[in-house]
């Protein structure tokens, strides 16, 4: 049987571990913070350590009686239910998408708990500072890798012959490539509206593409939106 000593160390060290992920989160302002995660292990700790002491006092009250007992059972349910608590923290606007890493994190932090509830100490600590290694460093180097970033342009200029041709001189300069393309044109006001998709492969893209567009002669306004 498990002593009260080992049960609220247990409860101490998965919530000293989840605290840690969870205070990673909340320094970079992501919606679930150091309470959360802290709450989210220490819960799946006492859910793993239910499941165990349930087992063993099952099996000794049957003496003589050979029954197959899964204290995994419970904690299943808790791998199942975090799925639900996880896709709380998932955000999307327009084709952006954030909280993902949050979700992990959550899910991660269930995983943790159990395991020091279930007495691996080693493997729980291991994941915990691998878990905070990727979310502090690793971050880092992707912020130094190149990526494709997507933009959508649209362009409201008068409508001057030539214009078409000096908005897409301005674009290249900048080595964007141009994914697709639409115009429109108001006959009446002698205006013309120009859409373009751009994509770059770049750390981060110049903004200053944004503000040569619109110092174009006859420009009115540009509206430049990141896609990634």
């Amino acid at each position: 049987m498990i002593s009260d000593v080992e049960v609220i160390s247990r409860l101490l060290l998965a919530s000293v571990l989840g605290g840690l992920v969870g205070l990673e989160r909340e320094v970079h302002g992501r919606p679930a913070g150091v309470r959360t995660y802290l709450i989210l292990s220490l819960g799946s700790a006492l859910i793993m350590v239910i499941s165990e002491y349930l087992s063993v006092r099952f099996q000794a009250g049957l003496p003589g009686v050979n029954m197959q007992v899964d204290p995994g059972r419970i904690a299943a349910q808790a791998i199942t239910g975090i799925g639900f608590l996880g896709a709380g923290v998932i955000l999307r606007y327009k084709d952006t998408i954030r909280g993902l890493t949050t979700a992990a994190c959550v899910w991660v932090v269930c995983a943790i708990g159990l395991a020091i509830g279930g007495g691996f100490y080693l493997f729980g600590v291991v994941v915990t500072g691998l878990t905070v290694f990727s979310l502090l460093v690793l971050k880092k180097v992707e912020r130094k890798l190149k990526r494709d970033w997507y933009k959508e342009m649209e362009v409201l200029s008068e409508d001057i012959p030539g214009q078409i041709d000096r908005i897409q001189e301005v674009i290249d300069k900048y080595n964007f490539t141009i994914i697709n393309s639409g115009i429109r044109k108001d006959l009446q006001k002698k205006e013309l509206t120009a859409y373009f998709l751009l994509r770059l492969r770049t750390v981060f893209p110049d903004r200053h593409v944004l503000q040569e567009v619109f110092d174009l002669a006859g420009v009115k306004r540009v509206d430049l939106e990141y896609k990634g």
